[in-house]
């Protein structure tokens, strides 16, 4: 299962996530606060499959929760509010930053403010991890867990919250300024007293724990990496990757190649490949991992996809089989592609649908390139498009009737839902134009005319 941690400010949002198998918190990046933190971070638990969030929980010097321990309990409400069912823990930080920014100064790159918050949740994720932290994923995994409790008195407007941070903010200033004046030799004076040596004591377990993390960096990073497979990626393009990452091609064509025990590749065609049933994700392998297990990750995640979103009964109500689906849905995920084009998948997927139904060519010109990609990659034989889009496949839609033989990529998810809810329009035709936006319409005259107005350069592409 994984967690997010969220080193929470009021510019920056510091995430991390790890792992409860690997155990290794990983630094993701940071959210700026500007109104649209709270879809970024929805999105993000969406990508890790997680409603699990730790927060770094600011303590003062004398372990007492200060003015931006409000700020967090009351972001922390507020989180539950904007993600339902969201799961949130705290885990009590002091002086986090600042063993932040000594971990990056050892790795000696290049680090700005956001890396630094970045490395400061996942330190937050360290402790807590340290902690107790098999209970809260037990209570995650059987969804048992009770909502962030609310007191009274951390439930405040955000503007006493604010005045409050900045009533410390001035105190912290004002105790800058006497330090830099020359009161150095007054908090070593202080070392003597209770509270000094309280300060001294948890500098000192900061220390040792900087220490001992920057040593497990050095001893267990080298043997963990990460493997991304991006939504719209095919098989050819994932075996490079692994490539680079060190294996070898004997063991990666016999790893595609191996047989796998999940229920809904049974579906496929007898010979057919994998591509199509990789659902795109990162994650984390240690690197003794063989690429089968590596694979079998990958199709596990689509396994849960397909049966969390009764991926296959909502396909047979479309006239589809769940291969047929899915090899759809990776038309669909090509044709659009990026995440600015998510809203626009239902549309493309309602316009090959009533193709299918009506016993048209569905006519996409990402499936000839497929087929090109499979039969002539460097494009030797078919130098333009007349001749390509007469390629002999059973991939090319522009030359045959009904789906392709099998998927093109491995589509996303935005993709995959789609094809199960495609929208209720009844368009025929669309195309990508020139200013990258989607165009449709009903009958051919009007897509003639739509390629006339918005796609002279674009759809003269070479597949």
């Amino acid at each position: 299962m994984k967690i997010l941690g969220l080193d929470v400010g009021e510019k920056r949002i510091g995430v991390a996530k790890i792992d409860s198998d690997t155990k290794i918190a990983i630094p993701v990046g940071f959210i700026n606060v500007d109104g649209s933190e709270w879809q970024e971070i929805a999105s993000l638990a969406r990508m890790n499959n997680t409603n699990a969030f730790v927060l770094g929980l600011p303590r003062s010097n004398e372990g007492n929760e200060t003015a931006q321990s409000l700020y967090v309990r009351n972001f922390a409400r507020v989180l539950t509010e904007k993600i339902p069912g969201a799961r949130v823990r705290f885990q009590d930080e002091s002086l986090t930053s600042v063993m932040a920014e000594e971990r990056l100064k050892l790795r000696k790159k290049k680090y700005e403010r956001g890396d630094i918050d970045a490395e400061a949740a996942a330190i937050i994720l360290e402790d807590f991890v340290e902690g107790n932290h098999q209970a809260f994923s037990q209570e995650i995994a059987s969804d048992q867990s009770r909502p962030i409790r609310e007191e009274k008195k951390y439930i405040v407007n955000s503007v006493v919250v604010k005045k409050e941070v900045d009533k410390v903010k001035r105190k912290t200033k004002r105790l800058t300024k006497w330090i830099s004046g020359g009161a150095i030799l007054v908090i070593l004076a202080l070392l003597a007293t209770g509270g000094g040596l309280w300060v001294k004591k948890k500098l000192d377990e900061r220390q040792k724990r900087q220490e001992f993390y920057a040593q497990q960096e050095a001893e267990m990073k080298p043997e963990v990496f990460s493997f991304t497979i991006l939504p719209g990626e095919t098989i050819a393009q994932i075996k490079k990757k692994l490539l680079k990452v060190g294996y070898s091609e004997t063991e990666i064509e016999e790893a595609f190649n191996a047989s796998y025990d999940f229920d809904f590749l049974k579906t496929r065609p007898e010979g057919a490949s994998l591509e199509g049933f990789l659902f795109g994700d990162t994650h984390e392998f240690y690197k003794s991992a063989t690429v089968k297990e590596i694979l079998s990750v990958f199709l596990s995640e689509m396994g849960r996809v397909i049966s969390e979103n009764d991926l296959e009964a909502k396909y047979f109500a479309q006239g589809l089989s769940l291969f047929e689906g899915i090899t759809l849905a990776s038309i669909v995920q090509k044709e659009a592609p990026s995440p600015a084009f998510n809203f626009e998948q239902p549309i493309v997927a309602q316009v090959f649908l009533l193709r299918f139904k009506y016993g048209w060519k569905l006519g996409s010109d990402v499936t000839v390139t497929y087929a090109i990609d499979k039969e002539d990659p460097d494009r030797e034989i078919y130098t333009d498009n007349s001749i390509a889009l007469e390629i002999d496949s059973c991939y090319n839609t522009r030359k045959y009737v009904g789906l392709p033989c099998g998927p093109i990529s491995n589509p996303g998810l935005s993709a995959l839902l789609a094809v199960a809810s495609p929208s209720d329009t009844s368009y025929l035709y669309f195309l990508t134009g020139d200013d990258e936006k989607m165009y449709y319409s009903s009958t051919e005259a009007e897509h003639i005319q739509n390629i006339y107005s918005h796609c002279q350069s674009f759809c003269n592409i070479s597949l």
